[in-house]
């Protein structure tokens, strides 16, 4: 299990929006056999996550590692670094010049650097998901597995709706990471959620709700890890994701996917809703593609991939 950063660099490369970055650095990271000597799992990261998805620090150990669900015993794990996302110590000011795709063009182009064939599975959550979604559309033999969890091949103008107002509130707020990453916590999970936690307790010692001070905990936290440009680069390929701008129609790109499918939504998610995911799944069975849907069942919304563990488990288990 490698555990270090490793760098790519990309040249000449040319944004949707037509913008030209003469250098661009990918890093990544790999997790258990060395590269093309066992099946490859491609993790896409969330919006504050990064490559180290395993080990100290890993945001997704209780699904990737040895002996777990996807065991690194079995298969090589690698994850990318949205460029700009900060965590190689390397940030991208100009954020509206990058769209989803162009992540995702960047991580086929890492693929193809690293002489990888065909992954076994492209397992993404949320903003990472999407990615996913854009890389098949782009490649449609690029995976024998697709994995989306809790998202969806295009925003929905709700969630572009709450891409605006993060974006006014790190653009204008003179607390920008906190200010935005409270409401964002609003919006990750549910009033249900919130109630079952809270109960309308309060903090004594601050003589405010343990809600506020939950909220105010998660904006020191994040502004601790985590840059102003980050956010905005993260946010704003949230906000771009739709494999069908300027190109085909869905229907069209799905049609020349050869992967199965598999849809993972949650049932509480105000995000990327099930109702969505659900949806898609019936565009893509009118189809005759290999597409299952199953839903996570949880009060806690859209943070629920990265709590309920044990019902991801599960639901993963026949796959890997």
């Amino acid at each position: 299990m490698e555990n270090k950063l490793n760098p790519i660099t990309i040249k000449n490369f040319t944004t949707e929006s037509g913008v030209v970055y003469p250098v661009l650095n990918l890093t990544y990271e790999v997790f258990g056999p060395a590269l093309n000597t066992a099946p490859i799992v491609l993790v896409n990261h969330a919006l504050t996550g990064n490559s180290r998805v395993v080990g100290n620090d890993g945001w997704w150990n209780d699904l990737i590692g040895d002996n777990k669900t996807i065991d690194t015993n079995k298969y090589t794990v690698i994850a990318f670094n949205i460029p700009g996302n900060g965590y190689d110590k390397t940030t991208i000011d100009n954020y509206l010049d990058f769209k989803a795709r162009d992540i995702a063009k960047l991580f086929i182009q890492g693929i193809q650097f690293l002489k990888i064939d065909q992954l076994y599975a492209l397992i993404g959550g949320s903003v990472g998901g999407g990615i996913a979604w854009e890389m098949i559309a782009l490649e449609p033999k690029i995976t024998k597995h697709l994995i989306p969890i809790a998202t969806d091949w295009k925003a929905t103008d709700w969630l572009i709706a709450n891409c605006f107002l993060q974006e006014q509130i790190l653009n204008n707020s003179c607390k920008p990471i906190e200010d935005a990453r409270t409401h964002a916590m609003m919006c990750y999970r549910t009033p249900e959620s919130f109630k079952e936690k809270f109960q309308r307790t309060k903090n004594e010692e601050l003589a405010i709700f343990n809600v506020e001070s939950w909220l105010i905990h998660h904006g020191e936290k994040l502004q601790k890890r985590f840059q102003l440009s980050s956010y905005k680069m993260m946010n704003q390929l949230l906000k771009t994701i739709d494999v069908s701008r300027n190109t085909d129609s869905f229907e069209v790109l799905a049609s020349r996917i050869e992967a199965s499918i598999h849809i993972i939504g949650i049932n509480s998610d105000l995000f990327f809703t099930a109702k969505e995911n659900k949806e898609t799944y019936q565009e893509l069975k009118k189809l005759n593609i290999n597409v299952s849907y199953q839903e996570i069942e949880s009060v806690h919304g859209h943070d629920a991939f990265l709590i309920e563990y044990e019902q991801l488990n599960n639901l993963l288990a026949d796959i890997f």
